[in-house]
C-alpha cells in the first residue's frame, strides 16, 4: 500500500524564467509528459500566462494529458519535485558567458531563496550562463545538498559534440558514443579517447585534425549560433537537454549524464561545480562516475578549474 502511494504521487515541474529556454523547457517537458502539472514562472506580467495558455491548447494535438500553469507568484511553485532555472539574459554577439556573469548573479540569488523556501525537497537543474558560475551561486544561496542541485551543460555539449561526428562521417547520431566534461565554455573538454561510432574508436575513423576540427566547433557550438541569430542564444537543444535531466529524476531512470556537479575530490578537484558524468535518479545526483584521466586530459581538465574558479571568485561567494 506504502509503495503504491508512492508511485501515485502526481510529479510536478517548476520553470523559473519564461523567455526562449523556459519555453523550450515547457514544451518539450509537455510533448514528453514528463510530469502531471508544468508551472511557468516569469516576473513579467502576462508572459508566462500567455505561453502557459498556447501550450495547454495543443494538448489535443500531442495527445498529452498534464496541467499548465503561467504564473507571476513564487507561491505556485511550491512543492515542486524538480525546478528548471533558466531565469537571466542570454548573451548576446561578442558576450562572453563570463560577460553574463555580474548580469545574472543576483537574478539567480534571488530565484535560489524563492524557490528552496518553497519547495525545500526539490531538485534544482539551472541552465543560467556562466552555468558553472550560477549552479555555485544556487547551491551557496539554496543550502540545500549537493547532490540536489545541478547545473546543465555536458548533456548539450556532449550532444553537440556527437552531431558533429555524425557529420562528418555520415553516419546516425544515435550509433555515436561521446562525452564532454568540464566547462560550459570555451575549455571544456570533449573526451576523445573516450568517443566511439558503433563501438569503434573514433580515432581509427577520423584524422587527428578533423578531430581537432570537430573539437574545436563543440568548444564554441553556443558562439556560432549567438552570433547567427543575433538577439539570443540557442533554446531548443538545451531546452530538451534540461527536460532530459529532469526526466531521468522524475521517473528515477538512473541515466548516465554529463551535468555539472559540486566536486569533493572526484577527478582532484574540490569546491567547484563542473562537468562530469553522473548517474540521475530520484535523489537527483545518485553517484559521480570517475575514472582516470591521462596526462594530457588532466592539463586540459585544469583549465576548466581555473576558469570556474575565476568565475566563483567574481561571485563574491566562494570560500
Amino acid at each position: 500500500m506504502e509503495k503504491s502511494h508512492l508511485n501515485s504521487k502526481r510529479k510536478k515541474l517548476s520553470i523559473i524564467g519564461a523567455g526562449a529556454v523556459g519555453t523550450s523547457v515547457a514544451q518539450w517537458a509537455f510533448a514528453r509528459n514528463i510530469a502531471d502539472e508544468i508551472v511557468i514562472f516569469d516576473i513579467i506580467e502576462g508572459l508566462p500566462q500567455g505561453k502557459a495558455l498556447d501550450l495547454s491548447q495543443s494538448s489535443p494535438l500531442w495527445n498529452a494529458n498534464c496541467k499548465v500553469i503561467g504564473t507571476n507568484d513564487y507561491d505556485l511553485t511550491s512543492d515542486s519535485d524538480v525546478i528548471v532555472i533558466t531565469a537571466g539574459l542570454a548573451r548576446k554577439p561578442g558576450m562572453t558567458r563570463d560577460d553574463l556573469l555580474q548580469k545574472n548573479l543576483e537574478i539567480i540569488k534571488g530565484v535560489a531563496i524563492e524557490v528552496s523556501k518553497r519547495s525545500p525537497q526539490s531538485k534544482i537543474i539551472v541552465v543560467t550562463n556562466p552555468i558553472d558560475a550560477m549552479v555555485y551561486v544556487t547551491y551557496k544561496t539554496s543550502g540545500f545538498p549537493r547532490n540536489r542541485i545541478i547545473g546543465m551543460a555536458g548533456v548539450l555539449d556532449s550532444a553537440r559534440y556527437r552531431t558533429l561526428i555524425a557529420k562528418k562521417l555520415n553516419v546516425s547520431p544515435k550509433d555515436v558514443t561521446a562525452l564532454v566534461i568540464g566547462i560550459h565554455g570555451d575549455h571544456m573538454l570533449p573526451l576523445v579517447r573516450l568517443a566511439s561510432v558503433g563501438g569503434v574508436p573514433l580515432s581509427e575513423l577520423l584524422s587527428k585534425e578533423e578531430i581537432d576540427d570537430i573539437i574545436h566547433k563543440t568548444q564554441h557550438g553556443g558562439a556560432e549560433i549567438v552570433s547567427l541569430l543575433k538577439t539570443g542564444s540557442a533554446f531548443i537543444t538545451p531546452g530538451l537537454a534540461s527536460v532530459e535531466m529532469a526526466e531521468a529524476i522524475l521517473n528515477d531512470q538512473k541515466r548516465i549524464m554529463p551535468c555539472a556537479v559540486y566536486l569533493e575530490g572526484e577527478f582532484g578537484v574540490n569546491g567547484i561545480f563542473l562537468g562530469a558524468p553522473v548517474i540521475l535518479g530520484a535523489e537527483g545526483v545518485e553517484r559521480i562516475i570517475e575514472f582516470k584521466l591521462t596526462d594530457e586530459e588532466k592539463t586540459a581538465l585544469s583549465n576548466s578549474v581555473k576558469a570556474v574558479k575565476n568565475q566563483i571568485a567574481a561571485t563574491g561567494l566562494d570560500g
